[in-house]
């Protein structure tokens, strides 16, 4: 009996076994990989970029679905939120479901929980749910004003007096609407707000939808489009290549100048950066735990932290010329002395990425390596099903 024929009277369980542990095994046990970004991730990416630290620019996240689409909707979200506060971009929230409120509320604090000085009010504003039949003239109303539309938001606070509005009045500022669907996304938008105050429009969809939204792609309706898992993952790696990249000297969070103008942290999108071979290093979802430094490097770095430097020094190991910090050795009491920035600014230095913000790219593993199983499968048992055939004819 060859193989081809063991193959057909393979009982299928062994092949529900094999296809289980190819998705299990890459969730439990990441490995290295990339992700081509394509034009629809990359121009959304590239619009939400250029408010980066604009007083006079915000963007909107609609939160059309519910918990049945989370684990391809959550990560494009995650992924936004912390683009947002990584590059000092102001945040405005909304659902028209009530089951979008508490995954909102769930998004954001997920995030936040990494960025302690960003503020409700000042860096984000949650507008809640409202109801979907109220969804129209919401829609055009926020195109003439947002706060006379939206009076308060899902804490009550009356939008007028909120510090984010500062600047914000309407679609020529607010001038970025993002929706997260499962099903039809971003029609009360390229209806109602799109042709007539120009509002840019782009959706987050699950995989089976996508094809769905090209067309209003390819004629200008969606700037952009994160289409399922693949597109949130290629939306975590432009956020670590680019917005959360820091140089050892620059500050970890918004800086003022002399003239009271901010300085974004982070670096703008570049093509050129993503076709460099050092781009490796900054999205490897394995766990990394050593921060390598020149000395040049380490002096920039240590410089910002002058009372700090002591401690530094003291933690530091000279390897090959370079300067290394293995942050597992250190303990919580030297964690505590180094302080907070101090201690977040050293673990970026590792370029180590907390899950929740690689989590579609370990899913996009699982989904390849579990689809190539599958191919296989299907090759082989068609070729053994030829094989078969041929033999029967001959007989």
């Amino acid at each position: 009996m060859t193989i081809f024929e063991r193959i057909q009277a393979l009982d299928r369980r062994w092949i529900y076994i094999v296809v289980a542990l190819a998705i299990i095994i890459p969730l439990m046990v990441p490995y290295n990989s990339d992700n081509v970004t394509t034009p629809p991730t990359e121009n959304l990416y590239q619009m939400i970029d250029s408010f980066a630290g604009r007083e006079d620019r915000a963007i909107l996240l609609s939160f059309y679905h519910d918990a049945s689409t989370m684990p391809e909707l959550y990560p494009m979200e995650i992924a936004i939120l912390r683009h947002c506060f990584e590059r000092n971009v102001k945040v405005f929230t909304l659902t028209w479901l009530p089951s979008g409120a508490p995954i909102i509320d769930y998004a954001i604090n997920s995030v936040k929980e990494e960025y302690p000085n960003i503020v409700s009010g000042v860096d984000y504003c949650n507008f809640g749910y409202i109801p979907g039949t109220l969804a129209m003239p919401t829609v055009i109303g926020m195109g003439d004003n947002i706060a006379n539309t939206v009076k308060t938001d899902a804490e009550g606070r009356k939008l007028e007096s909120l510090p984010i509005m500062k600047g914000i009045n309407n679609y020529s500022e607010m001038n970025l609407a993002i929706e997260f669907s499962g099903s039809v996304a971003g029609s009360y938008w390229i209806v109602y707000a799109r042709p007539k105050f120009g509002l840019n429009v782009a959706v987050g969809v699950t995989a089976v939808m996508a094809a769905d939204q090209y067309p209003y792609l390819q004629s200008g309706q969606f700037i952009g489009m994160l289409a399922g898992l693949k597109g949130a993952a290629e939306y975590e790696k432009l956020v670590d290549v680019f917005a959360a990249y820091r140089e050892p000297g620059t500050p970890i969070a918004v800086q003022v100048d002399d003239d009271g103008n901010k300085m974004v942290p982070g670096r703008s999108f570049s093509r050129e950066v993503l076709q460099d071979e050092s781009v490796q290093k900054l999205i490897n979802i394995t766990t990394q735990t050593t921060a390598t430094f020149t000395p040049a490097e380490y002096e920039q770095f240590t410089a910002k932290y002058p009372e700090q430097k002591a401690l530094f020094d003291q933690l530091k190991k000279d390897q090959d010329g370079k300067i290394v910090f293995d942050v597992t050795t250190i303990s919580k009491q030297q964690q505590d002395e180094l302080g907070i920035v101090a201690w977040k600014d050293l673990n970026r230095m590792t370029r180590n990425i907390d899950y929740k913000f690689k989590v579609a790219r370990i899913g996009m593993n699982a989904q390849s390596v579990a689809h190539i199983m599958i191919i296989v499968f299907i090759i082989l048992g068609n070729i053994g099903y030829f094989i078969a055939k041929a033999r029967q004819a001959k007989n």
